[in-house]
């Protein structure tokens, strides 16, 4: 099949095209390159733009009528930029999805599997969540997530477009064959700064918040390797529509994740054995917006996609480390 994946530049998008061709499927790349770098777009159908830009979408249908579905990774995602810039994360993430979506279904291309968040749960007791578990996004990123399933759920209901949001935990590692991985050069994500302070450029890590209610105080994460996750994108394009027949539904949410709470403090523990030897590292309060945190009962992946994780912790943290080392000559900077 040929899939349409916005944001197929960035970190997660490129790991998906990747993944799509691994299967003998075709990915056609939608990315304005802000923050994606072209680097990851080399040998793949790729296309300059904005997700928002009508005529360009057209173009794409037109040269290739055969697109199957649309996966939407389009978006910002750094937590503490959108408290301190929530209207550009309004702006990027909800109105120009917004405007994809409506195009989407002019156009007669229906299908979007949509990149979600877990960061939309409300905090609960034993910090499992389900796809039914209570939301309260809190931080204007997760808000825009929150906003776009309903934006994508409601327009399921009243029109020709079909929705699977896919609400992802915490993702670490690289692309198993070093093709991609974190492509900023100063990451948001925790084992990217892990990563960082390993190779030096960063002089220590700190973990932020050691106060939550969890079992060592730091914030507990679902980490899961970003080859699964890509994995059941693949999943979700090649069942779309058995997903909604098996559901009777329009719309339909799943977790992807690991099944497993991890501490930040246990992270750290499993990044100094996966690397040899301890990093440097500090605690502090948390950042704007931060929270406790959550894992996934990834039950329903599993009956609907046939789907679950399959990577360790200590492989996502070996090929973070391997990229680390590679993407220099992937990207052209450390």
């Amino acid at each position: 099949m040929k899939i349409l994946i916005t944001g197929g530049a960035g970190y997660i998008g490129s790991t998906i095209a990747n993944a799509l061709l691994d299967t003998g499927h075709v990915p056609v790349l939608l990315d304005s390159l802000v923050t994606g770098p072209r680097a990851f777009t080399e040998g793949k159908i790729f296309y300059q733009g904005d997700i928002a830009d009508r005529a360009l979408l057209q173009r794409i249908f037109q040269e290739h009528p055969e697109i199957h579905s649309t996966i939407h990774c389009a978006a910002l995602i750094v937590v503490p930029e959108s408290v301190e810039q929530p209207y550009l994360y309004y702006r990027e993430n909800v109105c120009k999805s917004l405007e994809l979506f409506k195009n989407l279904e002019e156009l007669g291309y229906p299908r979007v599997v949509f990149s979600s968040s877990a960061s939309i749960y409300d905090a609960v007791p034993g910090f499992k969540v389900t796809e039914d578990s209570p939301l309260k996004p809190s931080s204007p990123y997760a808000r825009t997530k929150y906003m776009m399933e309903m934006v994508l759920q409601d327009l399921s209901k009243a029109t020709r477009l079909r929705g699977i949001a896919l609400r992802y935990f915490n993702p670490i590692g690289a692309d198993p064959k070093l093709r991609s991985g974190i492509h900023v050069r100063e990451p948001s994500h925790v084992l990217g700064k892990m990563v960082d302070v390993a190779l030096g450029k960063l002089p220590e890590f700190t973990i932020t918040g050691v106060d939550w209610p969890t079992r060592d105080g730091s914030g507990i994460r679902d980490y899961i390797h970003v080859w699964d996750l890509a994995m059941a994108h693949v999943k979700a394009v090649e069942q779309f529509d058995t997903v909604l027949q098996k559901t009777g539904n329009t719309y339909v949410v799943i977790n992807l994740g690991t099944g497993h709470g991890v501490t930040v403090k246990e992270l750290v523990a499993a990044f100094e054995r996966v690397y040899g030897r301890p990093i440097p590292k500090r605690e502090a309060p948390p950042r704007p917006g931060d929270v406790a945190g959550a894992y996934a009962n990834a039950d329903r992946a599993l009956e609907l996609l046939g789907w679950k994780a399959e990577h360790s912790i200590d492989e996502g943290i070996a090929s973070a480390l391997a990229w680390g080392k590679k993407r220099k000559e992937v990207l052209g900077y450390e």
